[in-house]
């Protein structure tokens, strides 16, 4: 038996498909966009099309899931600072790219990114993390562009094919690598206390990783940190 036909499923037949390369606005890429099937994840970046290609798991999984449970535990210990995996972010009128990663402060604490009506962040989060295998010319090309002129704070790329960490912080307008301390350890300007051990995450050494992160979190900036959050949260 055949399933009928929805005016849902005429409308989306009429919509033209997404490409590679299309120049469109965001408005006529999230209308593509929500024709499209669920699975596939296209971004739109200083007003062209791209495609997320196959992703191994050296290559960007487990590299992204290392950062993700970094941040997170940062997250747990920090009200007034969440983290999303994959969100659309609406950047700018050319630019809605879907980050492996975010960490934002919340708008009711402060913070510069929105929440819309129809669950999309809107503006710039605080700090971007991507996982760069063989999207590295575009991770630091033209999103590592876009990104600094819409205003995100910090931008933390993984080269995984060249076993390399970059974390930069936006000053003036422009990004420039956050330098590593005596230790080896990369402290974040935007985010006090969260401090992260380069050579662990590049060995894939978890629990050194975490164990940074935790002392970060002990750190007198990161006390003043929370303190001043939560004197900015509004009812």
């Amino acid at each position: 038996m055949g399933t009928a036909t929805t005016m849902s499923d005429v409308w989306k037949s009429q919509i033209p498909l997404l490409e590679e390369g299309q120049v469109l606005s965001r408005d006529e890429f999230e209308r593509r966009y929500h024709a499209m099937p669920k699975h596939i994840r296209v971004e739109l970046i200083e007003g062209v099309v791209h495609f997320a290609s196959p992703r191994g798991f050296n290559a960007h999984g487990y590299p992204a899931s290392r950062l993700i449970g970094w941040s997170g535990f940062y997250v747990a210990h920090t009200p007034g600072v969440d983290g999303a995996a994959n969100a659309t972010v609406r950047l700018d009128l050319t630019n809605e790219p879907q980050p492996d990663s975010v960490l934002i402060i919340r708008p009711e604490y402060g913070g510069q990114v929105r929440i819309s009506a129809d669950d999309y962040l809107e503006e710039a989060p605080d700090l971007i993390i991507e996982v760069a295998g063989s999207s590295v010319s575009r991770d630091l090309g033209p999103k590592f562009r876009a990104y600094a002129r819409c205003g995100v704070r910090e931008y933390l790329v993984w080269r995984t094919h060249d076993e390399a960490i970059d974390w930069f912080v936006l000053r003036d307008g422009a990004f420039v690598p956050l330098l590593p301390d005596a230790a080896g350890i990369v402290r974040s300007d935007v985010f006090p206390g969260l401090w992260l051990d380069r050579t662990a995450a590049l060995r894939h050494d978890a629990k050194a990783l975490l164990a940074t992160v935790q002392l970060g979190l002990q750190s007198p900036e990161h006390t003043r940190f929370v303190a001043e959050l939560e004197a900015r949260r509004t009812a």
